[in-house]
Formats: C-alpha cells, structure tokens, sequence
C-alpha cells in the first residue's frame, strides 16, 4: 500500500495508525484512558499559552531514521519546521501514555532513545499503575534522574529547558475502569 494510499484510507474509529520506517502500517486500538490522558494532558498545557507549541500524534524528526510520533510533546516557542516536520532539537518535553501493549517500549526503549537524543524532560504516564514517572537530565543511554508521581497528590511543576514551567494536575488524570483493568 502506499503512502498517499494509506493517508487517504479510513481507518476504525478507536484505532491509532503509526508508520514504521521499515514501510509497515500498524493499526492498534486505543483506550478511552489512553485518549482521555493525552486530552488532559493537553488541557493542562494551556497555562503555557492558548498557541503554545503542543503536538500529539505528530511525526517529529530524529536522527537514523528513528522518528516518533509521541502521544504529546511541548516544543520551544521559536521551534520551526524543517520541510514538514518540527526535529528533535526543539523538543523540550515528550509524554508517553502507557497502554498494555506497550509498557515496555515506554518505560525502557523510549527512554533509551529520548535520552541518547538529549529530550530534556521525558514522563510516562501510566493509567495501570496510577503513576507519572518524569525523566530529567537525559544521557547517552537514558536519564540520570527519575521521579515517579502518584495519581492522586495534586499539581505536578515541570521545569522546561526554556524557563517555562509545564503543571501535569495528577488529581485528574483518568484511571481504567476495573473491568478494563
């Protein structure tokens, strides 16, 4: 299938498409808490401004063809595309929400590789484990430092690398209902 075929295609409600660089389309269902986190998150981020830079689900560029489309990202006020993409450079936060399918690659290799690019603030969200872990201080490997959160304990300060402070308020992040647990 090709690109231009797989942009115009309809895709499920609920679903997520992401593209690989190795040409694959995967499709996969996303929760209502997954949707619902990246909206709150979202609605957090106003307090930087109604036209703060904030993408969810938009493709960023890195180098060696390792490029991402994080859940949610904070990008620098002066960031500007490179042809139709903003690059890593002008991140300064990237979120993941962890589904169940993908704790591992949100807790180890988008930790892995937010670090070795120098993404200076990298947070999981987990629904599962009612818990907000915020990576700081990245290193060619990962981070030196990680703080988890609980769901629950208020307003969360996030110091961006521009002086800027993103709040995550942890009293309303959604949680699973128990029977989707």
């Amino acid at each position: 299938m090709s690109v231009d075929a797989v942009m115009h295609a309809e895709f499920p409600a609920g679903y997520v498409v992401f593209f690989g660089t190795d040409g694959k389309v995967i499709m996969a269902p996303q929760s209502f808490e997954h949707s619902s986190t990246i909206k709150s998150m979202q609605i957090d981020s106003l307090s930087l401004g109604r036209h703060a830079k904030t993408a969810s689900y938009v493709y960023l560029d890195f180098p060696a063809d390792e490029n991402s489309a994080p859940d949610f990202a904070i990008l620098r006020e002066d960031a500007q595309r490179q042809g139709e993409r903003y690059g890593f450079e002008d991140v300064l936060l990237i979120a993941e929400v962890v589904s169940v399918s993908s704790a591992r690659k949100d807790y180890d290799d988008c930790t892995a590789k937010y670090g070795r690019y120098g993404i200076p603030v990298y947070v999981v969200v987990d629904p599962y484990a009612a818990e907000v872990v915020v990576h700081t201080q990245p290193t060619g490997s990962g981070y030196i430092a990680a703080h988890t959160h609980e769901y629950g304990s208020g307003k969360l300060p996030i110091e961006l690398a521009d002086g800027r402070t993103y709040t995550l308020d942890l009293d309303e992040l959604p949680r699973p209902e128990e029977e989707a647990r």
